[in-house]
């Protein structure tokens, strides 16, 4: 099945894909939009080019396992990506998906402008990654 993630964010939104296989997930793009509502109508679009049947939402809950602002708007978010998709779009817990995504790109000495332009569709990979993992190991 082909899935892809979506890391939210307030100016820069990471996108990922999986190959139809859900073996491995890859960065796709960034979507820089700071309207709520327009970034909404831009990651749908590109959904909907990946062909995607399944689309997931990080939500970064909080360490102690609340929800905090952040999860609350990235919840809205994700209700605003099912008013738009034909397909389900689940939420799914980030928590440290961009920190790791930092310490990867500090293992690849990317730095800079390097690291901004592709920090958010690494951590979507993560986020990926993480949901493939739980679905092999449910068998689902």
């Amino acid at each position: 099945m082909r899935i892809v993630s979506v890391d939210f964010g307030d100016s820069h939104t990471g996108i990922a894909a999986c190959d139809r296989l859900e073996m491995i997930a890859s960065p796709v793009c960034i979507i820089d939009e700071k309207r709520f509502e327009v970034c909404a109508d831009k990651v749908a679009e590109k959904i909907k080019e990946l062909g995607a049947e399944l689309a997931v939402v990080g939500n970064p809950i909080n360490m102690n396992g609340t929800y905090g602002p952040r999860s609350e708007k990235c919840c809205e978010f994700a209700e605003l990506l099912r008013a738009r998709l034909d397909i389900p779009v689940e939420m799914w817990d980030e928590r440290s998906s961009t920190v790791t995504a930092h310490n990867i790109m500090n293992e690849l000495d990317k730095r800079g402008k390097k690291r901004k332009a592709v920090i958010d569709a690494a951590a979507a990979a993560i986020i990926l990654e993480s949901f493939l993992a739980y679905r092999r190991n449910r068998n689902v």
